[in-house]
């Protein structure tokens, strides 16, 4: 009886973990075919679309933070210039620079140069002192960055500009996460609900300078885009549906399923990318990739075995320590 309790509760378990890793995947796939169709056949402004989805984020999580209904989390002005601020900053060239790649390069392969972000976090990780450095994982980012350019080589549709975008955007995302991580070491604790409350409006006054400048100049002029209301907010709910997608995926379960889950989601991208928009894709790309994506794996298993071997440690640090005396 015991037994089939505990198998059930097993099942369970695997069962929600599986729809929360599925609704996470189902979101994050479709917000980014959602953004590449929108910005390449009705609205070519991705300033403007990610000022939306901030200025809609921010409203919706103040509204859920300022009623109770999730807690909020109290930050002084010194945190907030000197760490939610640069972090805000460094968030909205990610979006910007993100977002406009997907006007000059396909999603495949987008999500092939994404496979980049473990050797870029490494390298911004070792200079702002958040990871140590070691050999062996050089040797595991030289690794990841060959598969990569052999990826690039015999991409069909090259556009430098769009490459050069990407690049910057994963620039600008290892160096938020860096500061993220110093962030969350002084013992300050965000969610991604608490971290749009905070981070969303400092993301949308940075993205409204170039916006004032770049392309409300050039929306005044052009007369090839349409602004629908209705698919706005539609894009809108789907970036703060794919918010609440990874709040519930981190709360209920480990570090490893989302690494397990983003290998999945970026194959089913390029899976659709390919199926939906008829992109062109090479033996050589995806043999690239794939040498690319072994490395990736490589690196997570690594990172995860690192993790569990500091737990272990703490747990015996915590059993082998004196009891404290009982008071009389």
């Amino acid at each position: 009886g015991e037994e089939a309790g505990a198998g059930g509760a097993l099942w369970r378990q695997v069962a929600q973990e599986g729809a929360l890793v599925a609704n996470w995947i189902t979101w994050s796939c479709g917000l980014i075919l959602f953004n590449k169709w929108l910005l390449t056949r009705v609205f070519p402004f991705p300033l403007a679309m990610t000022m939306l989805h901030m200025g809609f984020c921010s409203a919706v999580a103040a509204a859920l933070i300022k009623s109770g209904t999730i807690e909020g989390v109290r930050v002084g002005w010194d945190t907030y210039l000197r760490g939610i601020l640069p972090i805000g900053a460094l968030y909205a060239g990610t979006l910007w620079c993100g977002n406009s790649a997907y006007m000059y390069l396909s999603v495949s392969f987008i999500q092939m140069l994404k496979a980049m972000m473990p050797v870029l976090v490494f390298a911004v990780g070792c200079a702002f002192r958040t990871e140590k450095f070691s050999w062996r994982l050089l040797g595991n980012m030289v690794f990841v960055t060959c598969g990569v350019l052999i990826a690039t080589f015999g991409e069909v549709q090259f556009n430098l500009t769009g490459f050069m975008l990407q690049g910057t955007s994963l620039l600008f995302e290892s160096t938020r996460l860096a500061m993220v991580q110093i962030l969350l070491q002084g013992k300050l604790k965000l969610n991604p609900m608490t971290s749009l409350y905070l981070i969303s409006p400092a993301c949308f006054m940075f993205l409204s300078v170039p916006f004032l400048f770049v392309e409300l100049p050039e929306m005044m002029t052009r007369t090839d885009w349409t602004f629908s209301p209705g698919i706005m907010i539609l894009n809108c709910c789907t970036a703060l549906a794919l918010n609440v997608a990874v709040f519930l995926l981190i709360g209920k379960t480990s570090a490893l399923t989302m690494n397990v889950s983003g290998v999945i989601k970026d194959w089913l991208l390029i899976g659709l990318s390919v199926w939906l928009f008829s992109t062109p894709t090479s033996a050589v790309q995806m043999g690239g990739y794939l040498l690319a994506f072994g490395g990736v794996l490589y690196y997570n298993r690594t990172k995860m075995k690192e993790k569990e071997a500091r737990l272990k440690a703490s747990q015996k640090a915590d059993a082998s320590a004196p009891a404290a005396p009982q008071k009389v």
